[in-house]
């Protein structure tokens, strides 16, 4: 399964880099499914970062994921990511 990198998650005055919000579908109901799956990012130059899945955002289809390495670059915005 796929999912699309939307934003990192943000608060007033700082940005949490490691912290990032994914579309996986259209409803909430198919992205409960994959709460607790991995995801996992490959960079152009073949690096893989993974993270963990750990909660819905919204009720549109968003998931929360928790990369544990030093987070995701701002080039992972808009693109896929694959879900395990």
């Amino acid at each position: 399964m796929e999912a699309t990198v939307v934003h990192f998650r943000q608060g007033r005055h700082h940005q949490d880099l490691k912290q990032n919000v994914l579309k996986v579908s259209n409803s909430a109901e198919e992205a409960k499914k994959v709460v607790g799956k991995t995801a996992s990012w490959t960079s152009s130059t073949g690096k893989i970062i993974k993270g963990k899945i750990t909660a819905l955002h919204g009720r549109t289809g968003s998931v929360r994921v928790h990369f544990a390495e030093k987070g995701l670059p701002g080039q992972a915005i808009g693109k896929k990511v694959k879900i395990e």
